[in-house]
């Protein structure tokens, strides 16, 4: 079936419902003529059109679950949604999953729409402004030498290729795609929002990578870890929309011009923004604005350590998302979720919110902790709540007596070294140089002799403090590592109890072990127990799921003058076993207390 608006012309398979061709301006097939019938994901068995207007198409493509298939397919049912409009350089996608009450269960771990560009066409790759280059093909690739694992390889040129280091936060991801070699066609997918993705705005996903490949993903276990895929119980039912989402085609006139094609992307991504939620749509279950609410207010952080009055929660991260504990939208997959960003007084407004129950939360850059309004939140349609002022009180037991880093859940601010220069990636030499391959390694070349050893009176944690605790490797095996925080204490009080807050950005398959002033003990003073499997260390992430330690010091393991405080990490699975850290604050007692 064809989808022509006179701009674009669009071939879809039938029944099963995929992309074969995209025919633009003189180009027979803008898609990769070669991907295999076979590989191309969820297979459709029926085909209907739902719309044909002079000013509009829409498709419909549905899977339905039977109870005959026996395990052969997931029980959900699936209803892929193409869409074309008058005067349009694109077509929008959605796709509408539903299960029925009594259905077994099952797990999803991805969810995705993925399309493979003309690889004879398309070299050029931009995912924002300063990540874009000429990407190595396929077939580079292939005469490469894979690394440590099979998504990296060791290209002829000497540079590493590998799809994670072209991982995004949902928050960043807009516009990504990629610019034919005479650069006068651009190929973008396009998403104006960010409701249907798992796990909230810092959930990193993947992008436009070789192949060329572009992905828009709404779900995946990356830097979560599988334990957080979307688990239906026998009988449990469910319904989501994911996206919709456009599938943009832009170009030039005579001699091309990359970076025009880029701007006018971004420009279309503001247009669809303005435009969000779309009145075209032609499923029912698509809400337009007329069934959706908003809230409004403004947050305020207490922290008397920092100021006797209440402090503007500026830059605060605030969104609406199921029902859970403070923090649980990190790891929340069935449900929508809304987020903004607070203005310089603190002031927030969601709009365009599902009608649903919810409950508000929030995280504040420069704070540790989450927030979560003690209130359920109903979103009605045509709804607009003034919440009012709402106060996040900052985990706070003392003055601070020393800090290493910055509360952001990201460990970007640390020691990051220069990669091994047989594993470089020329895009990362001057900025995000965590996402180069192989620092894992980095950490044990440069303490050789001895673990981290940090002395809060004369290191710089931009320079000292490496990004992140990792294991060694020694012979065949792999070991962990214990670091030392050395302080000085005029003074110690005690019968009092002081306070280690341990601020993680991520973990894998790690263990946190905190000793005060004797390594040797045999029980830690604190242990995380087995934490995180989001491989954000081999994935290049500098952050995954945020989790706060707050450590009971008592006063009686303390002494005036030098201290220590031993960071253990004991376990030794693999390479990317570790912790990178966000936070370290150590508090005095309450004076007053």
């Amino acid at each position: 079936v064809v989808m022509n608006n006179g701009i674009l012309q669009v071939s879809i398979s039938t029944p099963q419902g995929f992309v074969i061709g995209i025919q633009y301006k003189g180009n027979k097939n803008l898609l990769n003529v070669q991907n295999e019938e076979d590989n191309r994901g969820i297979e459709a068995t029926n085909y209907k059109v739902i719309m044909r207007t002079k000013e509009q198409v829409e498709l419909s493509f549905t899977r339905m679950w039977q109870p005959y298939t026996n395990g052969t397919i997931a029980p959900v049912n699936i209803d892929k949604r193409f869409l074309m409009l008058r005067g349009s350089s694109g077509f929008y996608s959605y796709a509408i999953y539903k299960r029925l009450k009594g259905w077994p269960g099952f797990q999803l771990f991805n969810n995705r729409m993925v399309f493979k560009p003309n690889p004879d066409k398309f070299h050029y790759m931009i995912i924002s402004g300063n990540r874009q280059r000429e990407m190595p093909l396929q077939q580079d690739r292939e005469r490469g030498h894979k690394l440590a694992y099979e998504e990296a390889v060791l290209l002829p040129n000497g540079e590493v290729d590998d799809k994670y280091q072209y991982s995004m936060d949902a928050k960043d991801i807009r516009v990504h795609g990629w610019i034919s070699t005479d650069s006068t066609v651009g190929f973008w997918q396009i998403l104006p929002s960010s409701e249907s993705r798992s796990f909230g705005p810092l959930k990193q996903f993947l992008t436009s990578h070789t192949g060329p490949i572009s992905i828009n993903t709404f779900h995946s276990t990356h830097y979560v870890g599988e334990n957080f895929g979307m688990k239906f119980k026998d009988g449990e039912a469910w319904k989501k929309i994911f996206g919709p989402f456009l599938v943009y085609v832009n170009s030039v006139a005579g001699k091309g011009d990359r970076q025009m094609l880029w701007r006018d992307a971004n420009r279309q991504f503001m247009n669809e923004v303005k435009s969000w939620p779309y009145k075209f749509p032609a499923s029912k279950d698509f809400a337009r604005s007329n069934k959706r609410g908003s809230i409004s207010g403004r947050l305020i952080v207490k922290d008397r350590y920092v100021s006797r009055a209440g402090i503007a929660a500026k830059g605060a991260y605030v969104g609406l998302a199921k029902p859970g504990r403070a923090g649980s939208w990190q790891t929340e997959c069935k449900g929508y979720q809304f987020w903004t960003v607070a203005n310089e007084g603190g002031n927030f407004s969601i709009k365009n919110v599902l009608i649903g129950n919810y409950n508000l939360y929030a995280w504040i850059p420069g704070f540790i902790g989450d927030f979560k309004y003690h209130a359920a939140i109903r979103i009605t349609a045509g709804s607009a709540k003034q919440i009012g002022n709402l106060v996040y009180k900052a985990p706070r037991n003392g003055p601070t007596l020393w800090e290493i880093g910055i509360p952001d859940r990201s460990a970007a601010e640390f020691y990051i070294p220069n990669p091994n220069p047989k594993y470089i990636n020329k895009l990362y030499v001057k900025h995000d140089r965590f996402r180069q391959y192989g620092l894992w390694e980095r950490y044990a070349e440069l303490h050789r002799k001895r673990d981290l050893v940090y002395e809060v009176w004369a290191n710089n944690y931009r320079k000292d403090w490496y990004f992140a605790q990792n294991t060694r490797k020694k012979g065949n095996k792999y070991e962990g590592s214990t670091w030392q925080i050395q302080f000085k204490l005029e003074g110690v009080v005690k019968k009092a109890t002081y306070k280690l807050r341990v601020a993680v950005a991520a973990a894998h398959g790690a263990e946190l072990q905190v000793r005060v002033n004797s390594r040797s003990a045999r029980r830690p003073l604190f242990s995380s127990g087995s934490v995180g499997r989001e491989n954000a260390i081999a994935r290049h992430g500098i952050h995954g799921v945020y989790k706060l330690f707050n450590v009971d010091v008592p006063g009686k393991v303390l002494r005036k003058g030098n201290n220590t405080i031993y960071l253990s990490q004991p376990r030794k699975l693999d390479a990317f076993t570790g912790i990178m850290y966000d936070y370290l604050r150590f508090e005095g007692p309450d004076p007053n207390s």
